[in-house]
């Protein structure tokens, strides 16, 4: 049975943010995950997490100026150490949430800088910082987005991505395999699962195409599901999905995973 975390950057957008904790666990949730937690002390959500009795599972570096188009800059050259920079703040709230696992984000691919130079940079940027996220604990995923999302992001592919921990060679480099991102690009889902399993930190996943609930769209996650229990996996499913309607009218897809 599936351990699931609610991302509360994506549901729950009926309450402010620091009540949604408590609404997900009400629901049913075990563990929340978000996008960034940095307008908020990380005492008053770590209280909130306390209250509600829910795990931390997860949650972003900063990603820089957001309204001005940064999206991380792990493999952005000329960026080390505003990413460094990021790495620092970001293991201060894992700290404080007692949240074993970041997300790096790789970033937007500059314009006139090609992909080899960004790949040769995460990699440089990762061999970096997973000793340093290591002696506190912390391990570091990267995620594969889709190219409709966001075009010009860097990282897009579930090889790609592995390729990319294989060279920095850290036991706390791993993947962030994301459902509705790999279906967008690639498909072939439980292939992926059972291939990358032994890579596998932390799974997120979505309606394809519209990213509404697991069971709005194409994808049988009825079955992915089955296959996770089946391959042993013990790790978070994210739930990083808009609700078509609201936030708990949407929830009956889960009662199967939860009881």
């Amino acid at each position: 049975m599936p351990k699931l975390a609610a991302n509360l950057s994506m549901m729950f957008q009926e309450l402010p943010f620091l009540d949604r904790f408590k609404a997900a666990a009400e629901a049913g949730f075990r563990g929340v995950e978000f996008l960034f937690p940095y307008d908020f002390p990380a005492g008053e959500i770590r209280a909130k997490l306390e209250d509600a009795g829910l795990t931390q599972a997860l949650f972003n570096l900063p990603p820089g100026d957001w309204d001005a188009g940064d999206r991380g800059f792990a493999a952005i050259p000329g960026r080390q150490d505003a990413f460094l920079a990021a790495l620092e703040k970001a293991l201060d709230y894992a700290d404080a949430l007692d949240c074993p696992r970041l997300h790096v984000m790789s970033g937007m691919v500059p314009d006139g800088v090609s992909r080899e130079a960004c790949t040769e940079t995460l990699i440089a940027n990762l061999k970096q910082a997973a000793p340093i996220a290591g002696k506190r604990g912390k391990t570091l995923i990267l995620e594969p987005i889709n190219n409709r999302d966001m075009p010009p992001y860097f990282l897009n592919y579930q090889d790609q991505a592995l390729s990319i921990i294989d060279a920095v060679g850290e036991n706390n480099v791993r993947l962030q395999f994301d459902l509705y991102h790999c279906q967008i690009m690639e498909g072939d889902l439980a292939v992926h699962l059972k291939d990358n399993l032994a890579a596998i930190e932390h799974i997120q996943i979505a309606g394809v195409p519209e990213r509404h609930e697991p069971d709005i769209g194409e994808i049988n996650y009825p079955y992915l599901f089955r296959l996770m229990d089946d391959l042993g996996y013990e790790g978070w499913v994210g739930c990083e999905y808009r609700p078509q309607a609201g936030t708990v009218e949407g929830l009956g897809w889960m009662k199967e995973w939860t009881e």
